[in-house]
């Protein structure tokens, strides 16, 4: 090495040795994004187990012939809205119409007799005191009279009887709902019975509703103990079931319990025969609920901004069961970390501060 390339090298080596010292000057600090944020937190539920329940109507029934006579009419087919009073089923009448013509010409008969042994026994019962009839003679007066009366009251019962029979021919709807079933065509003969009325038509209400479901008796004692359940809807929505009801006996070939949930008044949009989940309360726990509003979706992954102290990361989550306007967040996500609540403003942000036009 030549001698005038000494002190170069030993300048370099000084100025290494120092620089080595020196402590590297802190990144300029930058402020928190401005992004409207949700702190989310662990919030206390409970732990849950669903089964599949079959929706019901609470009124339902099958409306059977009471009457013997022929289908003239059906104004209503299966699926059709009914309200309540309208007609479902019209029977020809001529049988029952003549029944009512001959019971009322019985009445008539029979109000004749009785008034023809009521004035007789009130002209015996006035000519007794004076002494010209025997007691016999007026015991019989009364005794024709009373048969009369009651002859009298047998053909009104009869014809109360057959007045019914003509309401028969017209069957109507007890209250609103929707026909579910028919069970005869126009033209057809039915029966009254025996050995049983002959069913005609099958209605079932939408206004009030309930599941029926088959729990395993694993599951009965938590189901008790918490007494709560929800009804999950195929959109993920959930509604909260009223009255719950669990049978207190089991079913001996499947060892499995009935319970049954009341829904609201409007049904949430269940009509009968459907399947839904039902989730029961089965312990306590923990869980994060966030806005729906907050996710944002890409594709089939579901994510959303997560506001750092100087940054936004987008990040993806792992999503439960939703609850209302909300979602639970099975994984990540962490108690304490803050989500911005506008997604789309964040995005824009991201993309700001790429070009470096970010505040």
């Amino acid at each position: 090495m030549t001698r005038s390339l000494r002190p170069a090298m030993l300048a370099l080596v000084l100025a290494a040795l120092a620089a080595c010292g020196r402590t590297p000057a802190p990144p300029a600090a930058t402020a928190p994004p401005p992004l409207a944020a949700l702190t989310v937190h662990l919030e206390p539920a409970h732990d849950e187990q669903a089964w599949d329940g079959v929706v019901e109507a609470v009124h339902e029934a099958v409306i059977s012939a009471q009457t013997n006579a022929r289908v003239v009419e059906l104004p209503h087919d299966v699926g059709d809205a009914v309200r309540k009073g309208d007609v479902l089923v019209r029977f020809s009448d001529v049988e029952q119409k003549s029944a009512r013509h001959a019971a009322q010409a019985q009445i008539a008969a029979a109000q004749a007799a009785y008034t023809e042994a009521d004035t007789s026994y009130r002209r015996f019962a006035e000519i007794f005191g004076k002494g010209f009839v025997s007691k016999a003679q007026l015991d019989a007066e009364r005794a024709r009279r009373d048969a009369a009366l009651a002859a009298l009251q047998s053909a009104r019962a009869q014809s109360s009887q057959v007045g019914q029979q003509l309401d028969y021919t017209v069957l109507r709807a007890p209250y609103d709902g929707i026909v579910t079933r028919r069970y005869v065509q126009v033209g057809e003969a039915v029966q009254s019975g025996p050995p049983a009325p002959q069913p005609l038509i099958a209605l079932a209400s939408l206004q009030d509703l309930r599941v029926g479901v088959q729990v395993p008796q694993s599951a009965i004692a938590a189901i008790r103990r918490y007494h709560a359940a929800e009804v999950v809807l195929d959109d993920g929505r959930r509604v909260a079931a009223g009255k719950l009801t669990v049978f207190p006996y089991a079913d001996p070939q499947t060892h499995s319990f009935r319970v049954r949930l009341e829904l609201p008044g409007d049904g949430a949009g269940l009509v009968p025969g459907m399947t839904v989940k039902v989730a029961f309360a089965s312990g306590e726990a923990k869980r994060l609920l966030l806005p729906t509003s907050a996710l944002v979706q890409r594709g089939e992954l579901v994510g959303a901004y997560v506001l750092g102290q100087h940054d936004v990361t987008l990040r993806q989550l792992r999503l439960g069961h939703r609850h209302g306007d909300r979602v639970e967040v099975l994984a990540g996500l962490d108690d304490g970390e803050r989500v911005a609540t506008d997604p789309a403003a964040a995005a824009r942000w991201l993309v700001a501060q790429r070009r470096g036009d970010a505040p």
